[in-house]
């Protein structure tokens, strides 16, 4: 019989500081060895079960729980938080909020110095470590200084260095470009081949399952809709009323009519059964297949021959030419620290380029003040508790404009109309500290388009939100678009490069590798690997269903999304 290590009996949850329980009657039991995806969208309690599990609930979180949670034997209501970390151990979706260290050495070490282990151990304990997750040539450096997949592997090097039995990852994948996203989960995949047992909180279905995972919980407003393999969840068609995106290719499927059972094995690409598929792939691609007309746009902005360093030896950005066309919406993309927000920065006028223009309909912008580009391009941070420094709604959205002196009628009628374009008319009296996320998230959008930029840049819009909340702010986006606002989004998503832009733009090691139709830089392999990038799950589909043309079956698959949204 599998060894039980995580058990949660008729178990429910409910902070002081809320009127109702976050977390339902959970029964729920993980076993020795297995690979759990907890999944649901955001307020579904996934985060509150993790914490339930590793302690922070009730140790840092305080409230009343009910039933029972036992973590490798222990009661957690009784069990000191020191005592359940040493048997789970907790990998945060921001690496930068566990780093201790000033070097990685120091970093991986802390809980061993924690423990009094003997310095002779403690460095072959350290090496043996950054060996496994693959950054022993790195122990010297800052972990701040690292990119984002290898502070990832600091982290869970100094998680696994005190040799917990329990591995619970928050989000891993959030803050990671495709490629590096990939090899993360690749490397939890080995870490659970080390009889580890494995929990990982994470919205993103189809990146999490590249490699196998034993089960899927599937949480919604606190209770376990679903607890099964992936193959049988998938096969449920559950997943996107409860606010998580299905993998692209299983969509692809449904749109040609294949019934998505557990038989065809969905849960991935290398084991869904082509036979039970190929036919009606064929078929409702040759009904479906046009080409569309493409429309010539007017270039609006142009920055030309970028050439930026911040510390004048290393080039972020090496004669970078871009092109951005009157009402269009556009991704740009590439690998993390490739020099995506750097171009941003150099565009809006934050940082002076060291060689090359930014003009906007002829005019070179490097005349105006930061404030007066504003008026030109603004930009959207990716945290909206960045940008906001007012405690009311409406005082948030008019800053901009009481900086700049307009006249109070003016900022009224301004502010009442941005309000309505961003639905947030109702909220007008709100402070800002009642919102939810995605709410703060159109306030700073708001607080832009007031200013009235010809283009708007938004910094990873949708980074952290489920596919509900997703959905909501890319059309919300695309309304604006309709409406004639120029849009520039700096993504890792690549659904959202695919679902909602018509061109993107590719940045590798600082210079620009290719300025294309976003689903065609997906569908080139070569271009994919080199930026970081990952190819789309629909061009290999199309492959393997020996589709004549699988460039031709993406954007049908595009077209045909759109047209039912």
């Amino acid at each position: 019989m599998t060894e039980t290590v995580i058990s949660f009996k008729h178990f429910g949850f409910q902070y002081y500081s809320q009127a109702e329980p976050t977390l339902h009657d959970i029964n729920l039991e993980i076993h020795k060895g297995e690979k759990i995806l907890i999944a649901g969208p955001s307020g579904s309690g996934k985060s509150t079960l993790g914490h339930c599990m590793n302690g922070l609930i009730p140790f840092a979180y305080r409230g009343t729980m009910t039933g029972t949670l036992t973590v490798n034997g222990l009661e957690t209501k009784s069990a000191s938080l020191f005592e359940l970390s040493q048997k789970i151990g907790t990998v945060l979706q921001d690496s930068d909020g566990q780093f201790i260290g000033l070097s990685v050495a120091e970093d991986i070490a802390f809980a061993l110095e924690n423990d009094c282990v003997p310095q002779d151990e403690m460095k072959v304990r350290v090496k043996k470590m950054a060996e496994l997750v693959d950054i022993a040539t790195h122990l010297g450096n800052n972990p701040h200084e690292l990119s984002g997949g290898q502070k990832q592997r600091v982290s869970l090097a100094g998680v696994m260095v005190d040799d917990v039995d329990i591995l619970l990852f928050d989000e891993p994948l959030a803050n990671l470009d495709p490629k590096t996203g990939e090899v993360a989960i690749e490397l939890i995949d080995e870490i659970c081949k080390l009889e580890k047992t494995v929990i990982i909180i994470e919205h993103r279905l189809e990146d999490v399952l590249h490699c196998p995972i034993d089960r899927l919980v599937l949480l919604s407003d606190g209770r376990i809709i679903a607890d099964d393999t992936p193959d049988n969840v998938l096969a449920m068609n559950t997943l996107v009323p409860h606010g998580i995106r299905e993998p692209l290719y299983v969509s692809a499927c449904r749109f040609a009519g294949v019934p998505i059972t557990s038989e065809i094995r969905p849960a991935s690409l290398e084991t869904l059964d082509l036979s039970a598929c190929h036919d009606k792939l064929q078929a409702w691609y040759q009904a479906n297949a046009k080409k569309e007309s493409e429309t010539k746009k007017q270039p609006l902005l142009e920055a030309s021959d970028i050439c930026f360093s911040y510390d004048g030896v290393r080039q972020v950005l090496d004669h970078v030419d871009m092109t951005v066309y009157e009402g269009e919406m556009m991704a740009l993309v590439g690998k993390n620290g490739a020099g995506k927000s750097t171009l941003a920065k150099v565009i809006t006028g934050f940082l002076k380029p060291d060689a090359g223009t930014v003009t906007m309909n002829g005019e070179d912008l490097s005349r105006y003040t930061i404030s007066e580009r504003a008026e030109f391009v603004g930009i959207v941070l990716q945290n909206p508790n960045q940008m906001i420094s007012k405690a009311m709604i409406y005082d948030e959205i008019a800053l901009g404009l009481r900086i700049r002196k307009v006249p109070e009628d003016e900022v009224q009628k301004r502010v009442e109309k941005v309000m309505e374009i961003c639905g947030l008319r109702p909220f007008k009296s709100w402070p800002i500290s009642a919102l939810s996320y995605g709410q703060k998230k159109r306030v700073t959008i708001a607080s832009i388009l007031v200013l009235n930029p010809k283009i708007l840049i938004l910094d990873e819009p949708t980074a952290g939100q489920d596919y509900r909340h997703y959905s909501e702010i890319m059309k919300f986006l695309e309304t604006l678009n309709e409406n004639g606002q120029t849009i520039i989004l700096i993504t890792h998503d690549m659904h959202l490069m695919l679902e909602y832009t018509e061109r993107a733009v590719v940045l590798c090691d600082s210079v620009k590798l290719a300025d294309q139709k976003a689903y065609e830089v997906l569908c080139d392999n070569d271009l994919s690997s080199r930026a970081n990038l990952k190819e789309t799950s629909l061009f290999t589909l199309a492959k393997k269903a020996a589709i004549e043309d699988p460039l031709g079956f993406v954007e049908c698959f595009i077209r045909c999304e759109r047209e039912m949204r």
